[in-house]
């Protein structure tokens, strides 16, 4: 048995979730999430948990078995807390600035960026080089952080980019001079 998957996911007080076939419902008070559930995994809906069971021992399913009960642990953590992926800009001349619908980067290139966030996902910018991504999809949270840092990754001699809050990037020594 899967040591992640026979944990049961527990239902808060505030988050209401239903089952239509493979459709799963998610409502808590940060919002709504869909997810569909595989058709060789059992999901049961209890009263305070959710249990998620395979109905073999085959690769295929032990390796769903875990994986549906994460994501679904995921949605009820997200609807009820949210995400967060924090990033930071290294680099003289590097900002982000917040206009109207889309967040505008200056990244050392001989043009701005701009970048318009998908639906779900808030955008704040605090100073002018620490943009925070937030929102209840935890995929969508880090696809869209992945997205930010990949119009300029962190270069090891440097060390200028776009990084994680808490990143460590490994300085590497540039060239010597000949002798």
């Amino acid at each position: 048995m899967s040591r992640v998957g026979k944990n049961p996911v527990s239902i808060p007080e505030k988050v209401t979730v239903s089952k239509d076939g493979l459709l799963l419902t998610v409502k808590g008070p940060k919002g709504t999430l869909n997810y569909t559930i595989h058709p060789n995994i059992n999901v049961e809906v209890g009263a305070s948990e959710i249990t998620v069971t395979r109905p073999d021992d085959t690769g295929k399913n032990r390796a769903l078995h875990g994986t549906v009960r994460s994501n679904i642990q995921n949605i009820v953590t997200g609807v009820v807390d949210g995400y967060e992926k924090k990033l930071e800009l290294h680099g003289v001349g590097y900002r982000a600035e917040w206009k109207n619908t889309f967040l505008l980067l200056s990244l050392g290139y001989s043009h701005t960026i701009a970048f318009v966030p998908p639906e779900g996902i808030t955008i704040n910018v605090e100073g002018n080089n620490v943009i925070s991504v937030t929102g209840i999809d935890k995929q969508l949270v880090g696809q869209v952080a992945a997205k930010i840092r990949s119009f300029r990754k962190p270069e090891p001699y440097k060390l200028k980019g776009v990084r994680y809050q808490g990143e460590y990037i490994r300085q590497k020594a540039g060239k010597t001079a000949a002798k």
